[in-house]
């Protein structure tokens, strides 16, 4: 008497060739780079509102503009010991 033992190994189902792996990465890299691009130009948007909206008369921006229009000299000096204290701190 003869006992037929055969090893079957279980199929296993079609895994995607190289080309179909390739082209499922750059479709992932493409949605990710759209929303990081997507996510910069609200940024971007953002940081022009606030700076339009400091350059009014009045504000900041539009006050540290008259005063290096005025004296630039004087505005580059604080600027660059300005520099310097924030340097020293790090």
């Amino acid at each position: 008497m003869t006992i037929d033992v055969s090893t079957e190994t279980p199929e296993l189902p079609p895994q995607p060739g190289m080309a179909a792996r390739a082209m499922d990465t750059a479709a992932d890299v493409s949605h990710t780079v759209g929303e990081v691009v997507g996510g910069l130009k609200a940024a971007i948007d953002r940081l022009s509102d606030a700076v339009q909206t400091a350059r009014q008369p009045g504000h900041s921006l539009s006050t540290i503009s008259a005063i290096t229009r005025e004296a630039p000299l004087a505005s580059l000096c604080v600027a660059f010991l300005f520099g310097i204290a924030v340097a020293r701190r790090r």
